[in-house]
């Protein structure tokens, strides 16, 4: 046994996983798992640049996480970088950072790896579990990317592209420094675009239709805050409850109303939802129709939502 602690650090959050891991079991026992929205990303698609008041959102976060691994007694530490880090000119900044705090240097890794250790998270409990045996296409919806799996026991194809819930609001929803609330068609229209050509992009290497028969066992899983987010609103729960959401099946159909309705309302709406993370209130109109475009271009019935991602993964490639 083995205890472990994994940092992702993505364009919109933070997050920690400290957890025991029993490679001769297959067993990972949670022991803490935790979440800051910290919007590193703010701004990397316009300036190239982290800002600096996101750098130090992203450090008081580190600070927080430096604790719990100290009183968790994690005797290895990884700590991944996504989609912002990659695409900006002071990241050099950042890894001076966080080096201080943890003493660990974050490792900015490639769209490719990110794929790979989140089907890894996703998939190892999902063999055999409720006649789900693969093959999967696993996808991770980010602030700053989405990344494509494809696979059974192993991956076979994997592709990242430059779509995510920040970086398309940033893009399209923006004007004059204040977000449009809510959206116009053209604003949508624009997202749409934008997302369907990314879906061209990643089909040229990850067959997106080929793991989206649930009749034969296969699905199609969705992972991180957007997806998880619109499965906490159509199973109406009061309060965000990951065991209810985790491995839960959200159709079509409620995917494609949500959808309309997170695009359609205001900011004080949005608000009001009960699972809604006040981090994720002026982006998840954007991460949803991700989310509804993939499900439409593959032709899925429904997602199987699953809490266990690219953390998880992280956690059994330390151990």
């Amino acid at each position: 046994m083995t205890r472990v602690a994994a940092v992702d650090c993505g364009t919109n959050s933070i997050r920690l996983l400290v957890a025991d891991a029993d490679p001769a079991t297959g067993e990972l026992t949670e022991l803490d798992r935790r979440m800051r929205i910290v919007r590193l990303g703010q701004g990397v698609d316009r300036t190239g640049r982290l800002a600096p008041e996101a750098l130090e959102r992203t450090f008081a976060a580190c600070r927080e996480y430096a604790e719990v691994v100290r009183e968790l007694g994690a005797e290895r530490v990884r700590f991944v970088a996504t989609s912002a880090s990659r695409d900006a000119e002071n990241r050099a900044e950042f890894v001076r950072g966080v080096v201080e705090i943890l003493g660990v240097e974050p490792e900015v890794i490639t769209g490719d790896q990110e794929a790979e250790f989140s089907f890894t998270g996703a998939t190892k409990e999902l063999t055999g579990h409720d006649r789900m045996a693969g093959p999967y296409l696993v996808v991770d919806i980010g602030g700053g990317s989405t990344e494509f799996v494809e696979g059974g026991e192993g991956v076979r194809a994997a592709r990242s592209v430059d779509i995510g819930c920040v970086r398309l609001t940033e893009r399209h929803l923006v004007v004059d420094g204040r977000i449009t609330d809510p959206p116009t068609e053209d604003q949508i229209a624009a997202i749409r675009t934008d997302v369907e050509q990314a879906l061209d992009l990643a089909e040229r290497t990850v067959p997106l239709g080929r793991a989206c028969r649930p009749a034969d066992g296969h699905a199609l899983v969705g992972l991180a805050g957007s997806v998880t987010t619109v499965a906490g609103i159509a199973l109406g729960l009061k309060e965000y409850d990951s065991s209810a959401i985790h491995h839960s099946r959200i159709t079509l159909g409620q995917v494609r109303e949500i959808t309309g309705m997170l695009l359609s309302s205001s900011h004080a709406e949005r608000a009001e939802i009960p699972v809604m993370h006040p981090g994720r209130i002026d982006v998840i109109g954007a991460g949803a129709l991700i989310l509804l475009s993939i499900m439409e271009r593959s032709g899925a019935e429904e997602v199987v939502v699953s809490e266990h991602d690219i953390l998880d993964g992280l956690a059994w490639s330390i151990a």
